[in-house]
């Protein structure tokens, strides 16, 4: 019966429900679906590998992952919240604003810093925290809490998104350039990235302009 082969998906469906660790569950899965296929174990086996090592790129940022766990382990997460937060003034639109700047600055250069992994999670989240938490003089309601980190966030997508077509030699600014000649434009590497500063400029005012208003918000909520 060729219903018997979707035995995989009620492996899985069973395992996630147990919460049975997720790699194992994956396997058995596989591994069962392709013997009740009639293939055999060690060419199951061969799949599998060959697979893994074919995509092996899409895991390495899995690497990340126990970076996270160390920094926030040793309390580096703590420490910038709190040097943040004995900053005269601090703000969580100061915090971000700067980020923007940096976060575009290094984007129009097409310098690789950034990532929700790698920065906004264990850094400017906290930073940003806790500059709110300085200017509110309180803690941060639930609601405040997560627009901090939905701004957050949104600092890093912005400033990547829209500055990284300042490079001429982007991908996004290549795409740009190879769909307009098809379309009969004849337009450069060079003034795709030109036109693009100004809307660099125009996101990080913007940006600025969204996290200010969230100050006035936090300082006007003080108790």
């Amino acid at each position: 019966m060729e219903i018997v082969k979707l035995i995989g998906v009620a492996i899985i469906v069973l395992g996630f429900a147990l919460k049975l660790d997720v790699l194992a569950v994956v396997l058995v899965a596989g591994i069962v679906t392709g013997i009740v296929s009639g293939l055999d174990f060690f060419y199951i086996l061969e799949i599998i590998g060959t697979s893994f090592v074919n995509n092996r790129l899409m895991s390495i940022f899995l690497i990340m992952f126990p970076v996270i766990a160390i920094i926030e382990r040793f309390g580096m997460k703590e420490r910038a919240a709190y040097l943040i937060g004995k900053i005269k003034d601090a703000s969580a639109g100061k915090v971000l604003s700067l980020w923007i700047v940096i976060r575009s600055l290094a984007s129009a250069m097409n310098i690789r810093i950034g990532g929700h992994v790698q920065f906004i999670r264990p850094l400017i989240l906290p930073m940003t925290t806790a500059a709110a938490e300085a200017s509110k003089g309180s803690r941060l309601t639930e609601k405040e809490d997560e627009k901090v980190k939905g701004l957050s966030a949104a600092s890093e997508n912005y400033g990547n998104f829209f500055a990284q077509n300042c490079f001429p030699a982007a991908s996004g600014v290549v795409l740009i350039q190879s769909g307009l000649a098809v379309a009969g434009y004849d337009v450069t590497l060079s003034s795709i990235a030109s036109a693009s500063i100004s809307v660099m400029i125009i996101s990080i005012i913007l940006t600025m302009v969204q996290v200010f208003l969230f100050d006035r918000q936090v300082k006007g909520g003080k108790k």
